[in-house]
């Protein structure tokens, strides 16, 4: 169960009244993306894998909102969000889900392997862990080039066993590399709970080997969210090397679109969802703050779904790709 005492509060953010709108605006669209998917998958429009990030909005709207065009952005398969909250068009987001030529990898990679050179987005990657080592190597890049620019490199609770993640720290310490390694905690490896899983189940502190420094945040506030990263960036920006943020978050779909997830209660999600949902929770604060009338959030709202249906709309009445696409994009 995701818990609300993370060690740095949202109390400390102080995001302004347009900021606390676009954090709003941003989540409510990841939220109505994703539930789209979900339907279009059902139908059968979707195939192959698909991992949906509803619950964990918070953690990349704020991340995102703490660095710049500039800086990089890597993750792993549950990775539609990122993509949203880095500027990709969910229209080719949505195309590529479907497996359509306009979609960001021409309807070749799915959900999992989608990329945006120009949003600085590298990647949807399918095996576990694998992106640590990448996102380390494009910090590298950074520090090469020195640029200015830090990388996040985004994992999950599972992936954080992985051993590839323990050399990539290794090497950005020693280097002092300018990458933030965000560890998004949301409760469960697939179906198996982090106790069960993890000797540490506190993931700030696995970079202590490494003289990594590690602080752990609400992954269910996007402002404490926004205040963790504006800190860990500057962090890294300064020189000082790589940084590990772990945010508690929640999934309240299973570990995928094939997941019964029989292995936590409803009582549980619905717990969560009552009492810890970073959109409901944002959309309160709002209206209570005189930013916003309920009215202009269900208006925002119908908007939104517009444009998540224009994207669906868009996705199946792209073609999909050319026979001959089979032998582009190969190295050999």
């Amino acid at each position: 169960m995701v818990e609300a005492a993370p060690k740095i509060g949202a109390a400390q953010a102080g995001a302004n009244p347009a900021l606390l709108k676009k954090f709003y605006a941003d989540m409510l669209l990841i939220r109505r993306f994703e539930e789209k998917a979900g339907q279009l998958y059902g139908m059968g429009l979707i195939g192959g894998f698909c991992h949906l990030y509803i619950g964990q909005e918070a953690v990349v709207v704020g991340m995102q909102a703490a660095i710049t065009p500039a800086d990089q952005v890597i993750t792993a398969y549950r990775d539609h969000g990122h993509m949203l909250a880095c500027g990709m068009d969910p229209k080719g987001v949505m195309a590529e889900l479907a497996g359509r030529s306009t979609g960001y990898s021409k309807g070749k990679g799915g959900s999992m392997h989608m990329f945006s050179r120009e949003k600085k987005f590298y990647g949807g990657h399918g095996i576990v862990g694998a992106q640590v080592p990448i996102g380390t190597g494009l910090a590298f890049a950074d520090r090469y080039r020195k640029d200015g620019s830090i990388t996040l490199t985004y994992f999950g609770d599972g992936a954080a066993n992985q051993g590839q993640v323990y050399e990539s720290f290794n090497m950005a310490e020693l280097w002092k590399l300018p990458v933030v390694y965000v560890i998004e905690n949301n409760q469960y490896a697939m179906g198996t709970s982090v106790e069960r899983a993890s000797a540490e189940a506190h993931f700030w502190k696995r970079g202590a080997s490494f003289n990594i420094p590690g602080e752990e945040a609400d992954g269910m506030d996007v402002e404490a969210v926004w205040t963790a990263g504006k800190k860990a960036a500057e962090w890294c920006r300064s020189g000082k090397g790589p940084i590990i943020l772990e945010m508690k978050t929640y999934r309240y779909r299973g570990h995928s679109m094939s997941d019964p997830a029989k292995y936590r209660t409803r009582e549980e999600v619905q717990t969560v969802r009552e009492k810890r949902d970073p959109i409901e929770h944002l959309g309160h604060r709002l209206v209570s703050d005189g930013l916003a009338s309920e009215d202009d959030l269900k208006a925002l709202d119908k908007e939104t779904r517009q444009i998540v249906n224009t994207a669906a709309e868009f996705a199946t009445e792209s073609p999909e790709p050319a026979p001959s696409e089979l032998y582009t994009d190969i190295l050999v």
